[in-house]
C-alpha cells in the first residue's frame, strides 16, 4: 500500500511562490510516477504535472512557464515549486502515484486524461492567493 501526505500550502500573496511537498511510503516508490493535481470546488480536478521515477516529467501546458516538479527518491519526497502565483492558482492540491508506464501516464495527460494509471492519492494541501 502506497500512502501519500503533502504539505506546504497556505496563504499568499498574488505573485509569491511556494513549494509544495509530497512524501510518500511504500513498497518500490521508485518505479511509480507520481502526479500533482488541484481542485477547486465545483470544478474538476485538474492535473499540473507529473515525474517519473527516472526524473522524466510532463507539465501542462498552462502553468509549465511557472511550476517546476522535481524528485528526491532518497527522500521519498516529491515536489511542486510554484512560482508568480495568482488568485486563478488558489485550490486544494493533491498528489498521486501510478504503477503504470510513464510513457503511457504523460501520453494520457497530453490528450487531457490526467487521472489515467493513478492508484493512490493523498488529501490534500490548500493554497490561497489573494491580492
Amino acid at each position: 500500500q502506497v500512502q501519500l501526505v503533502e504539505s506546504g500550502g497556505g496563504s499568499v500573496q498574488t505573485g509569491s511562490s511556494l513549494t509544495l511537498s509530497c512524501v510518500i511510503s511504500g513498497p518500490s516508490l521508485d518505479s511509480y510516477t507520481i502526479g500533482w493535481f488541484r481542485q477547486v470546488p465545483g470544478k474538476e480536478r485538474e492535473g499540473i504535472a507529473c515525474i517519473a521515477g527516472d526524473r522524466r516529467t510532463y507539465a501542462i501546458d498552462s502553468v509549465k512557464d511557472r511550476f517546476t516538479i522535481a524528485r528526491d527518491n532518497a527522500k521519498n519526497n516529491v515536489y511542486l515549486q510554484m512560482n508568480s502565483l495568482t488568485p486563478e492558482d488558489t485550490a486544494t492540491y493533491f498528489c498521486a502515484a501510478g504503477g503504470a508506464a510513464f510513457s503511457a501516464i504523460a501520453g494520457m495527460w497530453k490528450v487531457g486524461q490526467t487521472s489515467y494509471g493513478m492508484d493512490y492519492w493523498g488529501k490534500g494541501t490548500l493554497v490561497s492567493v489573494s491580492g
